[in-house]
């Protein structure tokens, strides 16, 4: 049996009518550019996120480089984040020359240590970028109090967890804004590249509108400098049909989720920790095993089950920011997760057959 991590031909099959038509009519239309699927789209994001504003834009990765455009982060300020997460959230602050300052994670959620923030603040720091890892929200609640405290601003790297919430608080809109991906693989995904800002404040959002077109609100007067960073519309259209199944989706990973938390019971790995006010979307689900799970991950391969770990060297440890002058040891949860920490296939359309054999065959390789 082969298992992959998710399975986005199946996905597509079971909406192909509706994903087929939004497609056709974006292309008869030939509206291709900031049209009304994005315009319809920003909308509905904001509904679903509680927000007041949404503004699409380009990927994952241009939303948190706005955001802190926005915010006017320059060079020489100093952003606080997690070095245990996709290089983009450390790589937005680094490509406006600001400097990212790592905080390491809470064992077991694997987000941000709130606990931790407050003694990495200088007279240069302007905001704090929590990641709301696996799909999962960090604790915000503490990390909003010290941003106040010290009139920092807050990014929610929110693009693993669209749908998540914390205390009844949407995912993206707890902080100033919200950063979101639609990166093909995420649980609300496009057909190529594809971000949304989220934000409850008007000027930032009229802001970032401008940013993402040149620094432009009329054609050819530019008040700002920006850059070219818009959501087409064909993208919007496909993720406006998959938006309406988005819920159900993420209620059928929960359930897949529980059915591994049941059948891995016992085993010398620890599942998926969830703080008690939060709701989880499962990204991912990620275990972290006892010791390293090297072994184990070459026999789930081998027979067919593609597993992989999410992420195996801390952004401190990575040669591009060697000028940090990090030196292994200074993250150690960081550091113990990147060893020991990986990822099962989770998708909505996982068949009860395929998750008996992901079971069996961790349960065979511990008894072997």
């Amino acid at each position: 049996m082969k298992i992959p991590p998710l399975d986005l031909k199946n996905q597509y099959k079971g909406i192909k009518s509706e994903i087929d038509a939004a497609i056709k009519k974006v292309v008869d239309d030939q509206d291709f550019i900031l049209g009304e699927e994005v315009k319809n789209l920003e909308a509905e994001i904001a509904a679903y996120c509680n927000t007041k504003y949404a503004v699409g834009v380009a990927s994952g990765t241009d939303a948190l480089i706005l955001s802190l455009m926005a915010f006017g982060i320059k060079p020489g300020d100093e952003v606080i984040t997690t070095p245990f997460t996709f290089i983009a959230t450390a790589e937005a602050v680094s490509l406006l020359g600001a400097r990212p300052v790592f905080v390491d994670i809470d064992p077991k959620t694997y987000n941000i240590d709130p606990a931790l923030i407050e003694e990495k603040i200088t007279n240069r720091t302007k905001a704090i970028i929590p990641v709301h890892l696996y799909g999962q929200c960090a604790d915000m609640d503490p990390i909003i109090g010290i941003a106040k405290k010290h009139s920092l601003k807050v990014v929610e790297d929110a693009a693993q967890a669209i749908g998540a919430t914390y205390k009844n608080n949407k995912a993206g809109s707890m902080g100033d804004i919200g950063a979101l991906s639609f990166f093909p693989s995420k649980n609300l995904g496009a057909f190529g590249d594809a971000g949304m800002i989220v934000t409850n404040y008007k000027d930032l959002a009229d802001k970032i509108r401008m940013l993402r077109v040149h620094g432009s609100s009329e054609r050819y007067m530019h008040s700002m400098i920006g850059t070219n960073s818009r959501l087409d519309n064909l993208q919007a259209a496909v993720l406006r049909i998959k938006l309406k199944y988005l819920d159900k989706w993420l209620d059928t990973k929960r359930e897949v989720a529980k059915y591994y938390n049941d059948g891995l019971k016992g085993l010398p790995l620890s599942i998926p920790y969830v703080l008690e006010h939060n709701i989880h979307t499962y990204h991912q689900y990620t275990l972290k095993a006892a010791s390293s799970p090297e072994d184990l991950m070459k026999f789930l391969s081998k027979n067919g089950i593609e597993v992989r770990t999410y992420y195996p060297i801390p952004l401190h440890a990575q040669d591009c920011y060697k000028y940090l002058g990090y030196k292994n040891g200074d993250f150690p949860e960081s550091e113990k997760a990147s060893k020991y920490v990986f990822s099962l296939p989770i998708f909505p359309e996982l068949s009860s057959s395929q998750k008996d054999y992901v079971i069996k065959k961790i349960n065979l390789f511990y008894e072997s």
